[in-house]
């Protein structure tokens, strides 16, 4: 299961806070400014209240009410913001304005204002004042006096101071969160440095993992890793060590086995005793073919990369090289009975890298061919230039490989096919030969029938 990216996820937990609290001090802006609004609302309320209140005069029949028409439409004048009035004595019993104005829900000591909010006929915030009037030669009386104005112009203006809130507020979010990304982004780029390194890496590339000016935990984790690396490195050494002194020591013995052997076959009649000199010949056989294998792993070992550093590069004549090699090679496919010959078209050819190993690639190349080609085989090694690159051809017109087989080959231990002395190991060194120097290895079909082994090199 895929894990969710460390930057999502630091950016998730960074801004999620921001937007919760966003959102409270929105809520909270807009609390603010309904309350603002309400006690702008209250204050103008209270004032055309008491204004009214003062045109009440106490009667002797009860109150007179001295309200000119002029004073009802300054108070009706604004369609949106249209102030509803009522006087009633004592409270309930209409006397001037209008009925629809519900009566508060609580009961207040005279002088005391009662703000509520009403929902009939509309939206409405109201406020009711008793008042106690007495007066000589008047009677005593209760007096009610109601203004309400519609909700809307209210919550309009909290709407309108919520949004000069909520803009600067939400513009700062939108710059935090930027300055968080980019913060995020700078802070996880050693991790990045450190991924690029790794991806970049061959599987064979040991060496420390550097990091400049990085922080505190990304050098722990660099730690980490290149002590990984580093006993990965001790581990493969010692494995080496133990693979080139192991061939070294079985050198010896099995070069005296087979001596050894080649003796008693020779001293040993095959017609008088045919069971022993079979058994000899099957012990020649494996010493043979043991003493071929401490050969070719002593080659494997010479391909690890620290091997192939110590050995120092030079610059090597391909033609020179495909000449010598196949000199050498000459008497093992005579007595295959083989027909090996050379064709080079491109005598000027030099590329860079350690002649020794070039020297086993090709050896063991030959070796295939001359080895699964069969008797009456012809093994022809070419040497030309092919545009960029430098192709050393080992081509016979043996039965061939199945093609399934192909990229399998040069797996270590895996052959090809089960006839001749082989041990699987001659295909896998060329390949590590290749990569080593910058090239690759191929198998290809030959025209009509047979096989092509290919190794390319960059040339100087």
């Amino acid at each position: 299961m895929t894990g969710r990216s460390l930057h999502r996820q630091l950016l998730l937990w960074l801004l999620l806070p921001q937007i919760v609290l966003w959102g409270v001090a929105a809520f909270g802006a807009y609390r603010l400014a309904s309350r603002h609004a309400d006690e702008l609302v209250d204050a103008s309320l209270l004032q055309a209240a008491r204004a009214l209140a003062r045109q009440v005069k106490p009667t002797a029949s009860g109150v007179f009410v001295d309200l000119p028409p002029s004073a009802q439409d300054i108070l009706a004048a604004d369609p949106e913001d249209r102030a509803m009035y009522s006087v009633s004595s004592p409270p309930g019993q209409l006397r001037l304005g209008d009925a629809r104005i519900p009566p508060p829900p609580r009961s207040a000591p005279p002088g005391e204002p009662v703000f509520y909010d009403a929902a009939e006929p509309e939206p409405l915030r109201a406020v009711a004042l008793d008042l106690h009037l007495s007066a000589p030669g008047a009677m005593d009386s209760t007096l009610r006096v109601q203004i309400a104005r519609s909700s809307a112009p209210r919550d309009l203006l909290a709407r309108r101071m919520l949004l000069d809130t909520a803009l600067p507020l939400s513009l700062l979010i939108a710059l935090m969160t930027m300055g968080v990304w980019a913060g995020i982004r700078r802070g996880l780029q050693p991790l990045a440095e450190l991924q690029q390194q790794m991806e970049g890496r061959r599987a064979d590339a040991l060496d420390p993992v550097q990091l400049q000016a990085a922080p505190p935990e990304v050098r722990a984790l660099a730690g980490a890793v290149n002590e990984l690396l580093g006993q990965v490195q001790q581990n493969l050494d010692t494995q080496r060590r133990f693979i080139s002194d192991a061939a070294h020591q079985l050198r010896t013995p099995l070069a005296g086995l087979k001596s050894q052997t080649e003796l008693a076959l020779a001293a040993v009649d095959a017609a008088a005793d045919p069971v022993l000199h079979q058994r000899l010949a099957r012990v020649h056989e494996s010493a043979v073919r043991s003493a071929r294998l401490v050969s070719q792993l002593l080659a494997l070992a010479r391909t690890e990369p620290d091997a192939v550093a110590a050995q120092g590069w030079a610059p090597v004549d391909c033609a020179r090289l495909v000449q010598d090699v196949t000199a050498e090679c000459v008497p093992r496919a005579l007595a295959a009975g083989c027909d090996l010959g050379v064709d080079i078209s491109a005598a000027a050819v030099s590329v860079q890298g350690v002649e020794l190993l070039l020297r086993e690639a090709l050896v063991n190349l030959i070796d295939n061919a001359v080895r699964y080609a069969g008797a009456g085989a012809t093994v022809t090694v070419r040497l030309r230039r092919a545009g960029d690159d430098v192709w050393i051809d080992v081509e016979d017109n043996g039965p061939g490989l199945d093609p399934a087989l192909r990229e399998r080959a040069f797996e270590r231990f895996v052959r090809g096919s089960a006839a001749g002395e082989g041990c699987g190991l001659g295909l896998a060194i060329v390949r590590e030969i290749a990569e080593r120097h910058g090239g690759l290895a191929q198998l290809m079909s030959a025209a009509p029938h047979g096989c092509i082994a290919r190794l390319t090199l960059p040339p100087i």
